[in-house]
């Protein structure tokens, strides 16, 4: 099985694409993320990676895993076992996600199902060519929050992309939108 690996803006963050897929439709999420010191029972390989030294975050897309490290740590060390326990997987065909994927979506509000279709097609697939992924939490007042998921969630431009890129493009497409923030859990 042959793993590519490329970098992204983040440099604490490396993207491994497989040539199987990683997340399938059938499981019913466009993407996965789980961090060292959280509940990654519900997917084997999270939590077999999150236990490696070093690995602070791992992000599952349709088609690659983002591996977040400790600044700490470097590539060269943490590559090969990455590799190896991806590889692992794979070949013996286990389960990325053995949990509940059933996600609440509110398309009531049109203002809501507007800013969700933007951000699906036009800000998504971008960001999840740099590794991560963008999703949207809420609208309210006036102000979009959206929450950054694995390259994108400690990457140093990710206030520039927010509030350059994304709110410039929703306030232009969507008048009714005054600012977009990082949604804080």
């Amino acid at each position: 099985m042959f793993i590519q690996t490329e970098e992204t803006p983040n440099p604490q963050t490396l993207k491994f694409i497989p040539e199987n897929p990683v997340l399938t439709e059938d499981l019913g999420v466009k993407s996965l993320e789980f961090k060292r010191n959280q509940d990654a029972s519900a997917s084997p390989l999270a939590k077999r990676l999150l236990l490696v030294e070093g690995i602070e975050g791992v992000f599952f897309s349709a088609d690659y895993v983002s591996i977040t490290k400790q600044e700490s740590f470097d590539w060269y060390v943490l590559k090969p076992v990455i590799l190896g326990l991806l590889m692992e997987h794979f070949i013996n065909g286990l389960p990325i996600y053995t949990g509940n994927t059933e996600e609440a979506v509110d398309e009531s509000d049109p203002l809501i199902k507007q800013i969700r279709e933007i951000i699906d097609t036009r800000v998504r697939p971008s960001v999840a060519m740099d590794g991560g992924d963008i999703t949207f939490e809420s609208f309210k007042d006036g102000i979009v929050y959206l929450k950054l998921r694995g390259a994108c969630s400690g990457c140093p431009s990710s206030t520039e992309t927010l509030k350059s890129g994304i709110e410039n493009m929703l306030k232009y497409y969507v008048p009714e939108v005054q600012e977009v923030c990082q949604y804080a859990e």
